[in-house]
Parts: structure tokens; C-alpha cells; sequence
């Protein structure tokens, strides 16, 4: 649906200048969540607003069903945009902030008020419809400030990182709800935020970026269990980072050897990476504690970190790296380890993933 072509927008001239987005290509399709992920100053918004038409490119292309976008402003593009300030009218109800901007395009009465109830059952907020927007909480104005998104039936919706403002159990109860709401109404979503599990959580493809540029474009579990270069392992959830030497390839695999001397596979980038030192990522789920002479790589246990699902154990291995575990709790579970003991780390062949740095 939309076809984002080689964009490039830089702010201010000459020394001042700041390259927002660099040479980025992408494109969205029809029915999709697809999330736009990174740090912040990433780029990101920027090209959010590039597609609302907020923000116009330096250079090149944004197709809507093979269309250029850029020759329309904002209000005339099928594209709403929620932001992380509900911007709601404090002065009208619930029902009149849905069905504001269908009066502003002059639709009959009789249709404003059958999509206002469409809208108000589909984010299920009929019982709050007469409800002044200061009488409703903060998960509810962000229920109706995508209502308001959705009546006129965009062709896309942009989020802006709407969630933000929301405590952490409505934030989870949200972002089931947006999923939700993108397959009921069949919308396109182009999702932005910081937060990986949010974007774990509800996309169909995430594009992680970094200094204006897109670093990879994949399903969550692909971008999870795959990641193409260092920094996408580094900043999708937790990771261990060890110096090994990449002895061969074979396809996607590879023979490496650890800084104790111990030797197994691992997942290799094929024709991505040579053959020598290479960075390998291991995710703390993925590797065990077991006895130091028995394990790929001993070490002493140096912090237990309790988080009540599972427990962190930060292991000092022989070469100075720190590296983490992670051990689901289960009742039957009495094994007990303290700060001090001798342990080992071990993992399985093919868990770990050889990087680009």
C-alpha cells in the first residue's frame, strides 16, 4: 500500500545541518501493523510525519496504492494520524469528539450519528458516549482519540507512539486492543515507538532504525531469534555479546571456537560474515548454568537478580566478560546459588547468532 523510495530529509544548512532521514526505502502493505522502532532521534517520527505530509522530504519518493503523496497537504491524504497528546476537546462529549471531523467534511447527520455508534462499540465506549472527556481516564481518552482517528475510515493510521502516557498494566491492555482494532477494521497501521515489547507484541514487521536509516525489516521473531548486526541484538531485548573465532561456514552455519577453547555452532549470516574474530549473541533464555568443568564457559557467579517469573544470574566468565542467564522460577524449583560459586555457562549448538558489527 505505501512505498517509501529512497527518503532523505535533512534540517538546516551547512555546518547546522542534521540528516533526520538517510536514503530510506521501505515499503507497507495493505491490512498491516507495521512498526517503525528505534531510540529516540532515530528518524522515526520524522518519517512518520513525512507520510501525514508535516514534514516534506529533501529528496525522493512516498507512494500511497502507487500515487505520490507529496504533491497533497495533509488534510487531503486517507491518512489520520493519533499522536501522544490526545489533543480531545474538553468542551464536548465523547460522541462529539468522534464525530467532529466527519461534521468538518459535512456528512449527513444521519451518518455522522451511524458512524459515531460504529466507532463507539468497536472501542467499546457506548456506555461513556455523553461522558465530558475530563470525566474519563487516560486509557479511555486514548480509546476515543483513536475512534476519532477511525470514522472517517483512512486508509491508513498513524500512531505516534500513543501509549506512552499510560501506566504500565493499561499500557499491556492497550496494546492488545490496538491489535485488535487493526484486524477488525482492516486498516493499515504504521505504529511508532521505543519500546520493543510493544512492538514484539502487536507487529506483523518491524523496522528497527538507528541515525536516520532502517538496520533491519523482519517479523518479531525473525528480528528476536535473527538479528543482521549488532546493534538490532543489542537494542531487541536482552543479549550477551562474546569475542569467538568463526573457524568456517557452511550455509547458515557456522564452527566457532570460545575464549575457553571450547567449540559448538552457531547461526552465521551467510556470505555476511568472514571467517576469524567475529561477535556472537547469545540471549540470556537461551543458555543454562551448569558444573564449570562441564560447561562451554566457567566462571563465578557474581549477582542472583530475583524478578519473580524468573531469575537474572550475572556470571564473571574467566576472560572478564559478564554474562547472563535467565531461569524460569517453577515450584519445584530448589536448587540455590549465591554470589561466589563456581559455575559454568553452557548453550546449546545453533542458539547463537553470529553478528555484523
Amino acid at each position: 500500500m505505501i512505498e517509501i523510495a529512497n527518503v532523505t530529509k535533512v534540517f538546516g544548512q551547512g555546518e547546522a545541518a542534521f540528516r533526520a532521514l538517510d536514503g530510506v526505502s521501505v515499503t507497507i502493505d495493505e491490512n498491516e501493523f507495521f512498526t517503525l522502532l528505534g531510540p529516540s532521534g532515530c528518524g522515526k517520527t520524522t518519517l512518520l510525519r513525512t507520510i501525514a505530509g508535516f514534514v516534506d522530504p529533501t529528496s525522493g519518493s512516498v507512494k500511497l496504492d502507487g500515487q505520490s503523496l507529496l504533491e497533497s497537504p495533509p488534510y487531503k491524504r486517507p491518512v489520520n494520524t493519533v499522536f501522544q497528546s490526545y489533543a480531545l476537546f474538553p468542551h464536548m462529549t465523547v460522541a462529539q469528539n468522534i464525530g467532529f471531523g466527519l461534521e468538518m467534511q459535512g456528512k449527513p447527520k444521519s451518518e455522522v450519528q451511524e458512524t459515531v455508534a460504529e466507532m463507539l462499540e468497536l472501542v467499546r465506549m457506548t456506555p461513556m458516549a455523553d461522558r465530558q472527556t475530563g470525566q474519563i481516564s487516560g486509557g479511555q481518552q486514548q480509546r476515543v482519540a483513536l475512534a476519532r482517528a477511525l470514522a472517517p475510515r483512512p486508509k491508513v493510521l498513524l500512531l505516534d507512539e500513543p501509549l506512552s502516557a499510560l501506566d504500565f498494566k493499561l499500557r499491556k491492555e492497550m496494546q492488545l486492543e490496538l491489535k485488535r482494532l487493526q484486524s477488525e477494521t482492516g486498516i493499515t497501521f504504521i505504529f511508532v515507538t521505543h519500546d520493543q515489547e510493544e512492538a514484539l507484541t502487536m507487529s506483523d514487521r518491524i523496522a528497527v532504525m538507528s541515525e536516520g536509516a532502517i538496520r533491519q525489516i523482519g517479523g518479531p521473531r525473525d528480528i528476536y531469534d535473527h538479528p543482521a548486526e549488532r546493534f538490532v541484538a543489542d537494542f531487541i531485548g536482552d543479549t550477551n555479546f562474546l569475542e569467538v573465532e568463526l573457524l568456517r561456514t557452511e550455509g547458515e552455519e557456522g564452527r566457532i571456537r570460545l575464549a575457553s577453547g571450547a567449540e559448538t555452532t552457531a547461526r552465521a549470516l551467510s556470505g555476511g560474515v568472514s571467517a576469524g574474530t567475529v561477535t556472537l549473541a547469545v540471549r540470556p533464555e537461551h543458555a543454562d548454568l551448569a558444573d564449570p568443568a562441564e560447561a562451554l564457559l566457567p566462571g563465578t557467579l557474581a549477582e542472583v537478580v530475583y524478578f519473580g517469573t524468573d531469575t537474572h544470574y550475572h556470571v564473571d566468565l574467566e576472560d572478564g566478560t559478564r554474562f547472563v542467564v535467565r531461569q524460569q522460577n517453577t515450584p519445584a524449583q530448589v536448587q540455590r546459588r549465591a554470589a561466589g560459586d563456581r559455575v559454568g555457562v553452557t548453550f546449546a549448538p545453533g542458539v547463537g547468532q553470529v553478528l555484523r558489527d
